[in-house]
């Protein structure tokens, strides 16, 4: 709680930088049925009167992070920090044929990743069995992939991730105190980009689907996004 406390007292030199899903918006069945609860909302627009930033960085594309928490006032960055990349945008039309051909039912397609979902299969182990094959031929293809909460992503071969967006966003607004929290593997990256600053805050949501190091390398571990969000009214 102090490292909350000397965080709040420079709200004007802080930076907020939140994932979405399973953080700020609790994980649903369907992925488009995602909401950030209002009063969660309320929160964040109190934030971002406040604080020199409040972003959030997703792995969903930044339009459809803006529509799930519903606060226009906040910074977004999509795709894991991709849509920050400039050598991302070549990689759309060879994902785009890609999944053209790939035979999975709940394929989300991000423009520069994609995301085949199986939270919704009835057997678990035959639905990674079958996303194996997708996943090889993906790599043969130039992209890399990876498995995160009841997902395999699908993404271009570039050095690019949440850590590499925390710290485009903190050098863009000369900011040396952060906060960021998240719930997967993929915000390991962003723990690491507060590495260093004057004042780093890491927030781990806790959850059996995440990874344990997440827990390991957290300053603070809260168990749901409604605690999260009573941590946040603390700021």
């Amino acid at each position: 709680m102090d490292l909350l406390r000397r965080l709040a007292e420079t709200p004007d030199r802080a930076a907020i930088l939140l994932d979405v899903d399973g953080v700020l918006a609790p994980i649903v069945a369907r992925p488009e049925d995602a909401r950030v609860p209002r009063e969660t909302r309320a929160v964040l627009a109190r934030l971002a009167l406040r604080y020199a930033l409040v972003a959030c960085i997703s792995g969903r594309a930044s339009d459809d992070a803006r529509r799930i928490v519903g606060v226009p006032e906040l910074t977004y960055v999509g795709n894991h920090g991709l849509e920050l990349d400039p050598a991302a945008a070549p990689w759309r039309e060879r994902l785009a044929a890609f999944l053209a051909q790939a035979d999975w039912e709940e394929t989300e397609n991000k423009g520069v990743s994609a995301a085949l979902h199986f939270r919704n299969v009835a057997d678990e182990p035959h639905a990674l069995a079958t996303l194996e094959p997708i996943a090889a031929a993906a790599r043969e293809h130039g992209f890399v992939t990876r498995y995160g909460r009841k997902v395999l992503e699908i993404l271009p071969p570039l050095a690019t991730n949440k850590g590499t967006a925390v710290a485009r966003l903190l050098g863009d607004h000369d900011l040396r105190i952060g906060l960021y929290a998240g719930d997967d593997t993929t915000d390991l990256d962003a723990f690491t980009a507060l590495d260093g600053l004057e004042l780093g805050v890491r927030v781990a949501v806790a959850s059996s689907e995440g990874p344990s190091e997440l827990l390991q390398r957290a300053d603070l571990v809260v168990g749901t996004p409604d605690e999260l969000r009573e941590l946040l009214e603390s700021l």
